[in-house]
């Protein structure tokens, strides 16, 4: 019988969680899995379980919560033999949609159970580890403002972002590209993206692919009120790339430099960085189940 970790953030975005230790143990153990579930019961808690996991010898560890929940177990992983499993129940889902797992929590363990498995990238800010993007700018101050609500979900995301819209003021960024590139302008955002979206579907980084090394890197010129009409719908239809205040630069690493320190986030938490912060990807990093027609860029 084949043993398997669950991992489970209890807080985790907006599905009720009442009976779901029960109901992915059943699943698990109808198709011979021996399934441990244990859920966190605080920050760190989710690399601190996957490690003791890892010392034990157990091959397959999943993470059941949002991008928080699986950036704390992927980066307990990260090189070693052990293959992630993901079922998405957080607030966005970016590295799950990314991949193509299932939203239903029961169709995302079956994808678990036929263990088909890729080898992904993962990048390094700062000594920071994230699998989907980092950002600086205005998406990095909305992560910190939504961290404090006591509402998660696409709704109150919205209204953090409208809130914090109408008193945000751009900075300027200079970034230094591997080979050589250096561009300084003022942004509304910066996004170091290895997957292709933030989650829920809003693709910032259309054109990522989260197996070639390399990041792709997004700069949004400062906007006028009546952009963001446009561009909310390109951000939600892949189309993000074709709007004139779209610039877009592919790296393996880059350094950034902004004048005064604040908000970074990193796969959508918030922490504070300096004015300087250096990013890389590192490839081949993370074993993963995705379902067996995935299609990644």
């Amino acid at each position: 019988m084949n043993k398997i970790r669950v991992i489970i953030n209890p807080v985790s975005g907006t599905v009720s969680k009442r009976n779901l230790p029960l109901f992915i143990k059943k699943i698990f153990e109808t198709h011979s899995f021996q399934a441990e579930i244990i859920c966190t019961q605080y920050p760190g808690h989710a690399s601190e379980l996957t490690r003791e996991a890892l010392d034990k010898g157990i091959k397959y560890i999943v993470a059941a919560g949002g991008d928080g929940t699986i950036n704390e177990v992927g980066k307990a992983m990260i090189h070693s033999t052990s293959v992630l499993g993901i079922i998405p129940i957080g607030s966005g889902n970016g590295l799950a949609r990314d991949l193509g797992i299932p939203m239903n929590i029961k169709k995302a363990i079956e994808v678990i159970i036929k263990a088909q498995t890729i080898t992904i990238d993962y990048c390094k800010a700062n000594d920071y580890i994230f699998f989907c993007t980092c950002g600086v700018g205005f998406d990095a101050i909305v992560s910190e403002k939504f961290s404090e609500g006591k509402r998660r979900g696409s709704i109150s995301y919205a209204k953090s972002a409208i809130s914090e819209y109408l008193k945000f003021r751009p900075d300027i960024y200079e970034i230094t590209l591997d080979d050589g590139t250096v561009v300084k302008e003022k942004a509304f955002l910066m996004t170091c993206a290895n997957a292709s979206q933030y989650g829920n579907n809003a693709y910032i980084a259309p054109s990522a692919n989260i197996q070639d090394g390399l990041m792709d890197i997004v700069m949004l010129a400062p906007l006028h009120p009546l952009d963001v009409g446009p561009l909310t719908f390109q951000l939600f239809t892949r189309q993000i790339n074709h709007n004139q205040r779209f610039s877009h630069y592919r790296s393996q690493k880059v350094s950034i430099k902004r004048s005064q320190s604040g908000p970074m986030h990193v796969d959508g938490e918030p922490l504070h960085a300096g004015t300087e912060i250096f990013i890389e990807t590192i490839p081949a990093g993370l074993h993963v189940i995705v379902p067996s027609k995935a299609k990644l860029m």
